[in-house]
């Protein structure tokens, strides 16, 4: 599982100004937090304001109820009964208004005890409000309270807090499909000359003799693919680039240099070619004897200047490239020395350096492969293929020399 999970979030909020403003998430909480403090406050206020208006009202209707004859009488004969009031009982005009708004036979049902039960009731609300508003802690009770409650009203596990939708999964949309809708599917014969020209020539089972190249140049890979693949190239460098083949200059003529279409150093040259797979996975190794195996996922890139994967040291430069599909990884040197190992010691990685496949005391990695042990070791012999089955000669340990190759192996040290 992972250590550490970031999730971006971009804050930009109305603060109690309703100026906007981006702020972090302790910011924003503290915002909160404020606003809850100004709606309590607020609303005690206003709250106050009632009950100071409704004590007011109900000392009119003491006084209505210990003259109730007196009051009904002026109300019945006078024709301004309210300044009457006034000035009779000592009333203000909110008192005289809530009189006068009330029916007769509610000022009968008035009872004394009643006005001042409510009474003693509103002064002990109003005097728990005036603390409040004096008292800051008590008033972050309150909101630690009403966080409580609200917790409580709208929690996951409650009814109205519990999700009502289901999250669905993303719809996964391969690219290659998607690239095959934007562009025609044709078959094409990808060819990279030594010289690095690249061209990708209409069809497939193309007669190789009859490919045109420059002077002085000849081929160095030709892969049959389709318009809409993805071409990855290895350099020497340890980076992968990749190209889309719809993009490749055509056939007629030599092509273009492949150095126009990716940032490829100078000293640097191209030492594989294959087409992008998504399940493929691929062994890449060091002039100096390190390796791993990479996902092609991993390796694809999504910009001229490609993606390092191979980390080199010193004078050391990427030397070889294979694609992993076997159970026994076949490891040989320039000093002529094979080593054969099983193909689980080799580990997967992103990127990196890798381990030590073989070691040289004079020499340093030629060539690497990934084969089936029981189908055995097969390496290109000039126009024929040659295949050893008896190997427990060469059968060892990752990171041993090795020994010397099989009668008939090629001089060049090379398996293809």
């Amino acid at each position: 599982t992972d250590l550490e999970t970031k999730v971006s979030l971009n804050l930009n909020l109305l603060d109690k100004d309703a100026v906007p403003q981006v702020m972090d998430l302790r910011s924003a909480l503290q915002a909160y937090l404020d606003h809850r403090i100004d709606v309590l406050v607020r609303r005690s206020r206003f709250r106050l304001s009632k009950i100071e208006d409704r004590m007011d009202v109900l000392a009119g209707y003491l006084v209505a109820y210990l003259n109730l004859d007196k009051v009904i009488k002026i109300i019945r004969t006078e024709d301004e009964p309210k300044p009457v009031l006034i000035k009779t009982f000592a009333l203000n005009d909110g008192q005289a208004e809530a009189i006068l708004n009330m029916r007769l036979r509610s000022l009968r049902k008035l009872e004394e005890m009643e006005i001042k039960g409510e009474q003693k009731d509103l002064r002990k609300q109003q005097s728990e409000l005036k603390k409040l508003l004096k008292d800051e802690s008590l008033r972050w009770g309150v909101i630690d309270k009403e966080l409580v409650d609200l917790k409580t009203k709208f929690g996951k596990s409650t009814k109205l807090g519990a999700r009502r939708t289901e999250l669905g999964d993303v719809p996964t949309i391969e690219e290659k499909a998607l690239l095959e809708s934007a562009v025609t599917r044709e078959n094409v014969t990808v060819v990279l000359s030594e010289k690095g020209w690249v061209r990708a020539m209409k069809g497939h089972d193309l007669a190789l003799s009859s490919i045109r190249y420059k002077e002085g140049d000849e081929a160095c890979f030709v892969l049959e693919m389709e318009t809409t693949d993805k071409l990855l190239l290895f350099a020497t460098n340890g980076r992968f680039y990749t190209l889309c083949v719809d993009k490749l200059p055509g056939g007629r003529g030599f092509g273009e240099p492949v150095r126009l279409m990716i940032d490829l150093p100078g000293e640097a040259e191209i030492i594989g070619l294959t087409k992008y797979e998504s399940e493929d996975k691929f062994i890449v190794a060091s002039s100096d004897g390190r390796g791993f195996i990479v996902r092609s996922q991993d390796v694809l890139a999504q910009t001229k200047n490609g993606k390092q994967i191979l980390n080199l040291s010193g004078k050391g430069k990427a030397a070889s490239f294979a694609h992993f599909d076997g159970d026994t990884i076949a490891v040989i040197g320039t000093n002529r020395k094979l080593l054969l190992f099983p193909a689980e010691q080799l580990p997967e990685m992103a990127r990196g350096r890798g381990v030590i496949l073989q070691k040289y005391k004079d020499g340093e990695l030629s060539d690497i492969k990934s084969f089936v042990l029981k189908e055995g070791l097969s390496w290109a012999s000039g126009e024929r293929t040659r295949t050893e089955t008896d190997l427990r000669m060469w059968r060892g340990e990752r990171a041993q020399a090795g020994r010397l190759p099989p009668t008939g192996f090629p001089r060049s040290n090379r398996f293809s």
